[in-house]
């Protein structure tokens, strides 16, 4: 992976804050900015200042690059779609949008001063963001979700800009080989985020198997030198990170959700379709276990489900911010079983050279063992 992307390091780290992209970047990593929630404009404004902090240090962006959507959704233009992120009500069912706003209620979660108009955006364009990524002088451009489409490889390659592409099965795997991807993240089951039922350490393996000669990093479950050493021996050649970084000191995560990471454990997590509609894995609370009600209507698919719960999302967080207990207990956010690790608050940097120096002694005392007589 060093040689790929010309890191000091063989560690990937996915945000949605800059800051940590660029504290990562810095240390000898590979930082990359999660681009889903930022507007084209944003992203111009973001890009500019990593650069500005990281130099000629490589970084990278990914991109939500959904295979399909929902028919509803599917059925409109871009430019339609667009105008529904101002008012989604005429695609959305009465009964979720019923749902969603007696939740509010049942909660005591007031409506927003401005109405809204600040709430999340969930649903930006992303052809119109990698053009924006493609401006700068990334290094990489990942694909969250189902092989990058044609195109974007083409114009990624022809600017020397390498294409990484996440994966839960094998079989996924072998499709994003056959788009020509440079790099597969094959993500386990602990992930957080969008992630799917086969475990990392049985993931890993059976996909550096089948598309080697193609590099493959190992996601879900790595926070520690030792997880790293893991996933190497299983025959990765990096790892890709993101839950660790949501704890450092420079990660914009909301402060009352990072409270709620720090204290708590491994089995604090669930997979649920409650934000995004498809099966992510976050921070078990009240939210989530409201969409498990039997009166709770099934999420709706992407990108519909985003639509519906994002201006509910930023009410909740507002109000948790002023101390409203309700809300704190339904604030959430996407986290891997590895949250049980992240008890205490560090600099980016020392979450990478603590992880650094870990991998390292477990090498050296792996290859002891195996040197010393029985």
């Amino acid at each position: 992976m060093n040689e790929l992307f010309g890191t000091e390091y063989p560690i990937a780290a996915f945000s949605h804050c800059r800051d940590v992209v660029a504290a990562v970047s810095k240390a000898g990593g590979l930082g990359v900015l999660g681009a889903v929630t930022y507007t084209p404009e944003q992203l111009e404004v973001e890009l500019t200042w990593i650069e500005e902090q990281v130099g000629d240090r490589p970084y990278g962006v990914d991109l939500l690059l959904p295979v399909g959507t929902a028919d509803a959704a599917a059925r409109l233009s871009p430019e339609e779609l667009e105008h529904l992120l101002d008012d989604p009500t005429p695609i959305l069912p009465e009964e979720h949008r019923q749902f969603v706003s007696h939740l509010l209620a049942e909660h005591h979660i007031p409506e927003l001063p401005d109405g809204g108009a600040e709430a999340r955006r969930l649903l930006n364009p992303p052809k119109a963001l990698a053009e924006v990524a493609f401006a700068h002088p990334i290094r990489l451009i990942a694909s969250a979700l189902g092989p990058p489409p044609p195109d974007l490889v083409t114009e990624a390659h022809d600017r020397g800009v390498l294409v990484a592409a996440l994966v839960g099965t094998k079989e996924h795997a072998l499709r994003q080989k056959a788009a020509a991807v440079d790099v597969i993240v094959a993500q386990g089951y602990e992930a957080g985020g969008h992630t799917g039922t086969i475990a990392t350490m049985v993931l890993v393996p059976e996909v550096v198997d089948a598309v080697a000669p193609t590099p493959v990093l190992a996601a879900g479950g790595i926070a520690s030198g030792r997880q790293m050493a893991a996933a190497m021996a299983l025959g990765a050649q990096g790892v890709w990170t993101g839950s660790v970084w949501l704890t450092t000191e420079e990660a914009e995560t909301h402060p009352v959700v990072k409270e709620k990471l720090l204290r708590a454990g491994s089995s604090d997590t669930v997979r649920s379709r409650c934000r995004t509609g498809k099966p992510a894995r976050q921070l078990r609370s009240g939210f989530t276990e409201a969409w498990d009600r039997p009166d709770a209507p099934e999420p709706l698919p992407m990108p519909l489900q985003p639509l519906l719960v994002a201006e509910a999302i930023e009410r909740i967080d507002r109000a948790a911010s002023a101390g409203n207990d309700d809300a704190v207990d339904l604030a959430n956010y996407f986290v891997g079983q590895v949250v049980g690790r992240l008890t205490s608050v560090q600099p980016a940097r020392q979450v990478l050279q603590d992880m650094v120096t870990e991998y390292v002694d477990t090498v050296v005392a792996m290859g002891e063992a195996l040197s010393t007589p029985a």
